[in-house]
């Protein structure tokens, strides 16, 4: 190919004509100096649950087959059908569960980000270091809606990465993904900008970066990082049919994940702003309908009785088109504005009403807690007085107690001990302990203190929207 194009170029330099400069391709960029700088400060999780072979086991559904139990009876497997039962319930048996994640380091003394969807209803977390030392790491705080969560260990003087600004992100920049992926530990891979706050079903709060950097199982919680070295994203998510990378991959922007963060770090949730209405997309056709004369805006479709928006004089059928002066351009960005602005702040939002233009000051409410979403700690976690039980316990959010028909409860941070041998894991709730109802944590410690050593008490337990009685051991 070099000989041919030496040729043409003397024909035409015979003949006197022109030759063009050819175009040299840009360098591709040299990722060594980011891997080596940056490789420290991610880390590898590992989840470990205790999960009930009658419900989530991997033999659930498969016939009853004698020889088939005969086998796990003489090789023993644990919580498998015809093996060994798991400890503390003689009914059903348990197995455990295991599961691969990343995350990085955003504090010299421990803190870690990482997806919520990683640790989910995780009996047991462990952050294994660059350096390979391993660590023992307690869930501050995990926020499904943003699938955003934190952890801490006990630890000092570690690498951290660096904070970059997504907003300063272009479409087409090269960005670099380092994580655990099949658990293959360590692994960078490359790629570019897809697309910037792209919106995703059933993702309302966060404006996901696109990117075609290979994210597989195992990637999740990671960190996206720009040339300069600075985290831009977690890597929270991939459009697959077949379970592989196809191409597509999402991140939660980093300013986004920090601002979750510091509301994990001082209060273990997330508080939001709420309106209280039903949205849809303005399309063409509607757009000509209302005599608009483009798409921008969220239309209103349903307003909630009592809700800010109802008192705020928000009606089905007005456009939000700004809201606390932010411009609103399509119907997907009014959760995420309306979800990062403090509740109890009064805004204004400018509507579109029967073709007129008019503005309301709407004071905001607070988001209600999903029912499934239960923070797992907070600063006014209190450990029962002598721990007897191995809970670790806090008091449920006003929220929470409207859910329960205004019945108190407490929310499981942690289990050990007799309480995790006994099947309680964390973010369970305590209802009664031996038929009394919960009242306080000082009266559950009293009640817990009451109890001789070596006796059993009956714990009723939420878990989801089932119910059970729970006989916990009192330990010495």
């Amino acid at each position: 190919m070099v000989k041919k194009l030496i040729a043409v170029s003397a024909i035409c330099l015979s003949l006197g004509l022109s030759v063009a400069t050819p175009v040299l391709a840009k360098e591709l960029p040299d990722f060594t100096e980011l891997a080596e700088k940056q490789g420290d400060a991610v880390v590898n999780i590992s989840v470990t649950q205790v999960v009930q072979a009658g419900s989530g086991s991997p033999f659930q559904g498969m016939p009853d087959d004698e020889a088939l139990s005969e086998f796990f009876r003489r090789f023993g497997i644990p919580g498998f059908p015809g093996g060994p039962r798991g400890p503390g319930n003689s009914q059903q048996p348990e197995y455990k569960s295991q599961s691969l994640g990343s995350g990085f380091i955003i504090s010299n003394d421990g803190y870690i980000l990482t997806n919520a969807h990683v640790v989910r209803e995780a009996d047991e977390v462990i952050v294994k270091l660059n350096d390979k030392r391993e660590f023992k790491a307690k869930i501050i705080g995990a926020d499904r809606r943003t699938d955003v969560a934190l952890l801490k260990i006990d630890a000092t003087g570690l690498p951290k990465v660096v904070i970059g600004n997504p907003e300063q992100l272009r479409v087409g920049e090269w960005v670099v993904a380092i994580g655990s992926p099949f658990g293959l530990e360590s692994t960078l891979t490359a790629g570019v900008v897809s697309a910037k706050g792209r919106a995703l079903p059933q993702e309302n709060f966060v404006p996901f970066i696109q990117t075609d950097v290979a994210i597989n199982p195992g990637n999740s919680g990671g960190p996206l990082f720009n040339l300069k070295g600075e985290v831009v994203g977690v890597n929270s998510q991939i459009y697959s049919r077949t379970g592989g990378y196809m191409g597509l991959s999402f991140s939660i922007p980093i300013d986004v994940a920090i601002e979750v963060s510091n509301q994990l770090k001082v209060s273990g949730r997330v508080a939001r702003g709420w309106l209280g209405i039903g949205i849809q997309e303005m399309t063409k056709d509607l757009a000509d309908s209302f005599g608009m004369k483009n798409t921008e805006g969220a239309l209103v479709a349903g307003v909630e009785k009592g809700s800010p928006a109802e008192k705020g004089g928000l009606e089905p059928g007005d456009v939000v088109t700004k809201f606390d002066g932010k411009p609103v351009v399509a119907s997907a960005d009014l959760p995420r504005i309306v979800g990062a602005t403090k509740p109890g702040k009064q805004v204004p939002v400018e509507v579109l009403r029967k073709g007129s233009n008019k503005v309301l000051h709407i004071a905001l409410g607070e988001m209600p807690v999903d029912k499934d979403e239960v923070s797992t700690s907070a600063p006014s976690s209190t450990k029962s007085e002598d721990n007897r039980l191995g809970l670790t316990l806090r008091e449920v959010s006003p929220q929470q107690r409207r859910d329960l028909n205004g019945r108190n409860a407490f929310v499981v941070v942690d289990a050990q001990g007799s309480a995790a041998q006994a099947g309680i894991r964390r973010g369970d709730l305590i209802l009664a302990l031996n038929n009394t109802e919960v009242q306080s944590l000082e009266q559950f410690a009293k009640q817990v203190n009451a109890v001789p050593a070596g006796k059993t008490v009956a714990l009723l337990v939420q878990r989801g929207d089932n119910t059970l009685y729970v006989p916990v051991k009192i330990g010495k």
